[in-house]
């Protein structure tokens, strides 16, 4: 895997300029993030809405044929409401993730307090349980502000991915096949 990495080194390189690329027009444009993002989402939905109708078409199981056809024509209608109705849709997604934070904080708040017998520092998972529900219901309170928080998150994941990705390219580059003597076997990282 080594020599692989070390003959491609490029290519993470590329890989994490592009990520800091992408992560610093996040900061600075994301409304028009938030655009191509949801457009993205919408053409590949519509895409996948189609193959599965042609293989539902095609296919021969008269059961399996039936969810094919549902699926891809729930995601073709999906695609065009994503195409056509970009904001909508990304205020959409937004509700269906403050709803998800408020969920999953609930479960977490509980699951801790049935632990707490059995576990100690549940208050550690009791204040992620609580952190996430505030985080959920401030999304859906303040939907906007909680798209810019959003991207700008995906922002800051992008470029410190990115930073990764350049610093193992430059790291492997050459490195194949190597020994690190230090640890006295195969180059690890």
């Amino acid at each position: 895997m080594l020599t692989q990495l070390s003959r491609n080194w490029w290519v993470l390189v590329v890989q994490g300029v592009l990520a800091v690329i992408f992560g610093i027009v996040a900061w600075v444009w994301p409304a028009a993030t938030v655009f191509v993002l949801v457009i993205l989402f919408g053409a590949y939905t519509l895409v996948e809405g189609i193959f599965a109708i042609v293989a539902a078409i095609r296919g021969t199981d008269r059961n399996g044929r039936g969810w094919l056809a549902f699926i891809g024509v729930a995601s073709v209608v999906i695609g065009l409401i994503a195409l056509f109705w970009p904001g909508i849709t990304a205020l959409a997604l937004l509700y269906v993730i403050a709803a998800w934070a408020i969920v999953r904080g609930v479960i977490t708040v509980v699951g801790a307090i049935q632990l707490r017998k059995e576990i100690q520092g549940e208050w550690v998972l009791i204040l992620s349980g609580a952190v996430s529900v505030v985080f959920g219901l401030l999304l859906m309170f303040w939907p906007v502000s909680g798209v810019l928080a959003v991207i700008w998150l995906i922002g800051v994941y992008a470029v410190f991915l990115g930073i990764m990705e350049i610093i193992l390219g430059f790291q492997v580059k050459g490195r194949g096949g190597r020994v690190d003597e230090r640890a006295g076997g195969p180059l690890t990282y």
